[in-house]
């Protein structure tokens, strides 16, 4: 493992990260639960409130939460980037942003407006906080690479995609009189596309080489991929402004490049890990390759709905899409990671804490064992997902269990590695 370029000496404390990651997988849980009590009407639409509810416990709650998380431990070590007051930042941003997603995806499943409104103000200083804390610490980091500017960029495809959540929260709850089919739109596409995708491309840039023992990322394709992501993304925005057919015409081609950039960025992680150095079995890599097929898919199953209108109109079509970029990209590629930072975080803390030789081995910390059966368990639960987008019964029912069993399996899987560093901390 390549640690150059590594700032360590600026890491936050463990306890930083870890209350992120500790949280995150409670979601995971409810959202598994919500789906197994919602059954087949949960699937009815893809805008049913049960559905929009699920969605963003995936969202909000599991995604951003690890994501918060690690970009508080990931600012200091990739970009040298420090986190100021790094105990009360990540207070400031956890706790409003546990409850306002609690509120959020309670008042979305259930269709309680009020709890909409109550979340507004926590989701709104949670991001705030996180936002301006990132933001300040990246404009005065030493380093500038490909991942810093993957990173700004991500921050701010972050900030549309809260601001426009925020437009449709008051439009919920009676507070603005807006249309929300764009404005719904435009906030799946920053957040997905924008947000989640270029964080993803930013981190892969550093973790894929240093973790997978890959060479790294060619250099043309780490100096454009995130900017050009980011400027398609901000032309087929562009589109409400233009009358048709030229909004028409600009919408498609720019998703046409978006599509392109996220392919480029799959294949060439998927080439890298083909040819890694050391061909040692390591589960990150399979939670890594199976997001990576899954953003593959995401985008074939697009195409395939451009080629088709009644393929892009039904109901299957929407939810296959958002299970493949979510569940199948997004949650594989953010667990995978968690199965390498978590046990490095421990072992790295430790080394300063405990006597040389005597920190745990990290295949100690969390298990490959158990860290495959949870692999194991999350392809299955995409998979009975997938199936259930066309066969909701009996499929959703499985689909639950499975997510279920996975959800229970990373946050077992979490605890036993703070656990070993407690422990560990207390006999010193």
């Amino acid at each position: 493992m390549s640690m150059a370029g590594l700032s360590l000496e600026q890491a936050p404390p463990i306890s930083v990260p870890f209350r992120f990651f500790l949280v995150a997988p409670l979601f995971l849980l409810l959202a598994a639960l919500a789906l197994l009590a919602a059954g087949p009407a949960a699937l009815e639409s893809r805008w049913s409130q049960p559905l929009l509810g699920i969605t963003h416990l995936f969202t909000i709650g599991f995604m951003s939460m690890v994501m918060s998380g690690a970009m508080l431990q990931l600012l200091p070590v990739l970009a040298g980037a420090q986190v100021p007051k790094p105990h009360l930042t990540a207070w400031a941003i956890h706790l409003p942003l546990l409850s306002g997603a609690l509120l959020l995806c309670g008042g979305l499943y259930f269709s309680t407006p009020v709890l909409v409104t109550l979340a507004i103000p926590l989701l709104a200083c949670a991001f705030a906080v996180f936002l301006a804390i990132a933001i300040y610490s990246l404009a005065r980091a030493p380093a500038r690479n490909a991942s810093t500017q993957a990173m700004l960029l991500a921050l701010a495809a972050l900030s549309l995609t809260v601001s426009l959540g925020l437009l449709l929260a008051a439009c919920i709850n009676g507070m603005l009189n807006l249309s929300m089919q764009p404005l719904v739109a435009l906030h799946v596409g920053w957040g997905l596309l924008g947000w989640t995708t270029l964080l993803v491309v930013g981190v892969a840039y550093q973790v894929v080489p240093m973790f997978q023992l890959t060479q790294p990322y060619p250099r043309n394709v780490a100096r454009w991929l995130s900017g050009a992501l980011f400027t398609l993304l901000s032309a087929w925005s562009c589109r409400l402004l233009l009358p048709e057919p030229f909004a028409g015409l600009l919408a498609f081609a720019a998703a046409c490049g978006v599509a392109a950039c996220i392919a480029t960025f799959a294949i060439i992680t998927l080439r890298l890990q083909q040819k890694r150095r050391r061909k040692v079995p390591d589960i990150t890599l399979q939670f890594w390759r199976t997001g990576l097929f899954s953003l593959l898919a995401a985008v074939l199953l697009w195409l395939a709905g451009q080629a088709s209108a009644m393929l892009s109109n039904s109901t299957f079509y929407a939810l296959a899409l958002g299970m493949l970029f979510i569940i199948g990209f997004a949650l594989s590629v953010i667990q995978g990671m968690l199965y390498k930072i978590t046990p490095f975080l421990v072992w790295f803390h430790l080394q300063g804490k405990l006597p040389p030789g005597k920190a745990p081995h990290m295949k100690n910390i969390i298990t490959d064992r158990t860290a495959r059966w949870h692999w194991r368990i999350h392809l299955a639960s995409l998979i009975f997902c997938l199936a259930s987008a066309m066969w909701p019964m009996p499929w959703i029912y499985v689909a639950g269990s499975a997510l279920l069993l996975g959800g229970i399996l990373l946050l077992a899987n979490l605890c036993r590695a703070w656990n070993i560093y407690l422990r560990a901390v207390a006999k010193t």
